[in-house]
């Protein structure tokens, strides 16, 4: 007979699982205390190095709002005029953002197929491809935008580059990630009928990433409208640059700072209604 007394008692499952629940909330709140010090330190630092208080300038914050909306309210039977001025400039605008979109969605493509498993002609470079996508889109815009503006000058060149740069990267890294999803047997099927690089990638990929493809960069398409409008405060021209130089000239030329917010919100908002429509067609499979 087996002796009871001799067999090992059973693994405490519970209290396992209960001590491994305390040690997960134990890491959460240190995770936590350690976030909010930094942030306080941070939020610290950063007011102790502006030129004024934040807290005495909370006070302040909407002195600018209530002078632009008070010089627009006394002038307001000039603001379709201001609008229709200033229209050729946002047309500008768009012009960047969409050229720097077509050719950074274009990038992006040769990016992320070149940089995914399975279907790069070199697997020993996708390493090298995907640290190049890293490189593009960790280097903001303005960055590159200022260094273009020294050696090209001030236009909308500058800011096209610049954000056809930025959206190489980041379209190309969205791009290789929808791409690990794809199947590989049409790929594999073109390759055994002796099919090219470009014709598998064609025929076999493309079909079946396209929708997501042009659902990303439509999206990206919201971002430099912005990101187009932002560089003209640096000299690239658009809408950015007229926005700032009526911000320059300060009192007086407020009616015109606030015509150009119209047109911008106008605009920014137009974009994404048109974009989240198509997005919404292409996520539940209708047809375009």
């Amino acid at each position: 007979m087996t002796d009871l007394a001799s067999t090992p008692a059973p693994p405490d499952r519970y209290g396992s699982y209960m001590a491994l629940v305390q040690r997960r909330r134990l890491y959460s709140g240190l995770t936590l205390l350690i976030f909010l010090l930094l942030m306080v330190s941070g939020f610290w630092v950063a007011d102790s190095r502006n030129a004024g208080g934040f807290w005495d300038g909370l006070a302040q914050l909407d002195d600018f709002p209530a002078l632009v909306l008070g010089e627009a309210w006394e002038k307001a039977d000039q603001l379709p005029g201001h609008m229709v001025h200033f229209f050729p400039a946002l047309i500008e605008t768009i012009n960047i953002a969409v050229v720097s979109t077509l050719l950074g969605g274009a990038a992006g493509i040769l990016l992320s197929l070149l940089s995914t498993r399975g279907f790069a002609p070199a697997a020993a470079l996708i390493p090298l491809f995907r640290r190049l996508s890293d490189i593009m889109r960790a280097i903001p815009e303005i960055v590159i935008a200022l260094v273009l503006i020294f050696v090209l000058g001030g236009g909308p060149v500058p800011a096209m580059i610049a954000i056809a740069i930025h959206t190489a990267g980041a379209l190309g890294k969205l791009f290789s990630e929808v791409n690990e999803n794809a199947s590989l047997k049409p790929v594999e099927g073109l390759r055994s009928t002796g099919a090219t690089w470009g014709q598998q990638m064609t025929l076999g990929v493309i079909p079946q990433v396209a929708p997501n493809w042009l659902s990303y960069a439509l999206l990206r398409l919201e971002i430099n409208v912005r990101a187009s409008a932002i560089l003209g405060f640096v000299g690239a021209g658009g809408i950015g640059y007229e926005l700032r130089n009526a911000m320059t000239w300060g009192q007086g030329r407020f009616d015109e700072s606030a015509a150009i917010f119209i047109l911008l919100f106008g605009t920014i908002v137009f974009f994404d209604q048109i974009s989240s429509y198509f997005r919404n067609r292409l996520t539940h499979g209708g047809a375009l």
